[in-house]
């Protein structure tokens, strides 16, 4: 039997014109997020990378107690701390050797949690005691002592600390210096080198009037504990300004 054509239902397109359009649309949608997603992306990986770090090089003077100083903003660690005035303290990070702060040269061990160990941390305050680690070894530290001393790498002999004195597996390590009051820096020494961190070793030391200038260091730097000491110490005092000369 035959059928008219008027007795079959007007053929349709397997993909209608609507339907094309909306997935068009849909494409154009995605590869726009994909772009947005991927500009926003290295926006912010770049804002974390950051984390609160800045080249910038300005000075910044800081009061602290009766100290006045001044440093570049790029080595002020936050940004909270980087304005003019009076301030209880300030703290820094500072490239080991270079004794700079955050740069585009340096900028990988300041963003790389896994090259912090090639930075120095300082804490400047006005100093609470009148002595400072080295001062505090006779009175103080050589009482807290267990056993005998062993001779250390570098020209350092380690102290053990009794258990009960709450400083947490932390060791002692003294050397002599000509002319100057013994060296003496605490450390909690890592198993191996691989696990080192940026503040294994901690100083502090007394600068200017009555600054107090706190600094943590890797474990790995301790062969060059001197080469630090001095570093630091000039890093600090030739910043100090008198409050009566008009601030860099």
């Amino acid at each position: 039997m035959s059928h008219s054509a008027a007795g079959h239902p007007a053929e349709q397109p397997l993909l209608s014109t609507r339907f094309l359009v909306r997935v068009t649309a849909t494409i154009a949608v995605l590869a726009l997020l994909t772009v947005a997603i991927s500009i926003a992306g290295r926006w912010f990986g770049r804002h974390i990378s950051l984390a609160g770090n800045t080249e910038n090089t300005d000075g910044i003077t800081l009061t602290i107690g009766r100290d006045t100083i001044g440093l570049p903003a790029n080595t002020i660690r936050f940004p909270s701390e980087r304005h003019d005035g009076a301030a209880e303290r300030v703290d820094l990070y500072l490239a080991w050797p270079e004794m700079q702060g955050y740069s585009k040269e340096t900028r990988q061990r300041f963003d790389d949690i896994a090259q912090s160990s090639g930075l120095i941390f300082l804490q400047i305050t006005q100093g609470t005691m009148s002595r400072d680690m080295s001062g505090r070894l006779e009175p103080i530290y050589s009482h807290l002592m267990d056993g005998a001393a062993e001779p250390f790498a570098h020209g350092l002999t380690l102290h053990r600390l009794r258990a009960d004195a709450g400083y947490n597996g932390e060791i002692l390590l003294t050397a002599s210096r000509e002319g100057a009051a013994d060296y003496v820096v605490r450390c909690v020494l890592p198993s191996s080198a691989e696990v080192a961190t940026s503040g294994d070793c901690q100083r502090d030391i007394k600068v200017g009037k009555d600054l107090s200038v706190l600094y943590r260091f890797s474990s790995r730097h301790l062969a060059d504990w001197d080469h630090i000491d001095a570093a630091i110490r000039t890093f600090v005092e030739t910043r100090l300004v008198s409050r009566s000369a008009t601030p860099r």
